[in-house]
């Protein structure tokens, strides 16, 4: 039998100040469903069946690295179709990354960064060993 939480839903939370904005880029940009409009405590939004929660703050907390990620199958083609989009993927000088932003990993996996309208990282990776439910 199963311990602790690992038979329960996950809930994501990132912090965000400027709700339009963030509305409009996770609903429009990232094609996520806008659940609900907690004023003015958060937007939720369902994103493959994950609740999202973006928590209203009056700043979002700097040093974190990326907050929420999304594992694809095919990592170019998620940067491409996120590209149409108007998002731009972050470079890094210390990281070996591809015409696209995608850095391949020691383990194979490949990630590309973008930010959010407020500034939060976020990610798409491609994994070969993809942890299925």
């Amino acid at each position: 039998m199963p311990s602790g939480l690992s038979t329960y839903n996950l809930v994501g939370f990132v912090t965000i100040v400027d709700v339009e904005r963030a509305k409009s880029f996770y609903r429009d940009k990232l094609g996520l469903r806008l659940v609900n409009e907690e004023l003015p405590f958060a937007l939720v939004f369902e994103a493959n069946g994950i609740m999202l929660r973006l928590s209203i703050g009056k700043v979002v907390p700097t040093g974190a690295g990326t907050v929420l990620g999304w594992q694809v199958p095919n990592a170019s083609a998620a940067a491409s179709e996120l590209a149409k989009s108007g998002i731009s993927f972050e470079r890094y000088d210390f990281l070996k990354q591809d015409e696209q932003g995608i850095w391949t990993s020691p383990s194979g996996a490949r990630v590309a960064w973008f930010k959010d309208p407020d500034g939060n990282l976020l990610s798409i990776s491609e994994h070969s060993e993809a942890v299925k439910p």
